[in-house]
């Protein structure tokens, strides 16, 4: 994201960035999705801009908002997203979106939309699955900021990194993630979403029935299989 200096989320912004999500999606030769900020800004974002948050305009700000969360939940590829600095408001739940977020010292997490008299009506759905309730009703009600330390013992962020050593973890990542089967991440991701809120029996069904009947087609669920017998690295056919 590259909208110095904080990354403020205007309407054409959250537009821009769905559009971007939606094309990387169908693109055969990509394999996973980084989001950060551009070396010129000094946050994740800043939120949503203020003149798209007055209620004049509070239908087309949340349409906007919905499409980014659409493409970023309806991409089957994995999402990798890096947060080094304040991640304030919507850029609180874009970032929450992020399959592995890795995260500097000089992140913050937060949601103080309280303050203006408004709740997130995003993170209010958003945020329970990934820190719990209680500590999203806190977060929510006082406005109060997660450290990034904070952030990765609630779970919401994956690994905090000195500023330092910052590309080589993100590279050891997605050099991982590459490392692995396109279409068996897809299918991992596509049942890890797809049975949130579930009960317990009919999301071990859907997992089954994908596993069986899609999993188990793949010629590299053979081959992964094979490469553990012989003791070598697996060769993916379908990367």
């Amino acid at each position: 994201m590259n909208r110095p200096p904080y990354n403020v989320l205007t309407i054409d912004m959250m537009g821009e960035l769905s559009r971007a999500i939606d094309a990387l999606r169908d693109q055969r030769g990509v394999r996973v999705i980084l989001l950060r900020a551009s070396p010129e800004c000094k946050a994740f974002s800043a939120g949503v801009a203020l003149e798209d948050s007055s209620p004049d305009r509070a239908f087309q700000t949340l349409e906007a908002m919905q499409e980014v969360f659409r493409s970023i939940l309806e991409t089957s590829k994995p999402l990798v997203t890096v947060v080094e600095g304040p991640a304030i408001g919507g850029g609180c739940e874009l970032a929450a979106l992020g399959d592995i977020i890795v995260a500097t010292p000089k992140a913050r997490f937060a949601q103080p939309e309280i303050r203006l008299g408004v709740f997130p009506p995003l993170a209010a759905v958003i945020l329970p699955h990934v820190i719990g309730y209680k500590r999203s009703l806190e977060m929510i009600f006082t406005g109060e900021p997660l450290s990034a330390q904070d952030a990765q013992r609630l779970g919401l962020v994956s690994r905090v990194v000195p500023e330092e050593q910052l590309e080589e973890e993100v590279n050891n990542v997605l050099a991982k993630i590459t490392d692995q089967s396109a279409p068996v991440l897809e299918m991992a991701k596509k049942v890890l979403y797809d049975t949130i809120g579930l009960p317990l029996s009919g999301a071990m069904k859907k997992s089954v029935s994908i596993y069986l009947n899609q999993l188990m087609d793949l010629d590299d669920a053979q081959e992964g299989v094979r490469a553990a017998i012989e003791k070598r690295k697996p060769i993916w056919k379908n990367r």
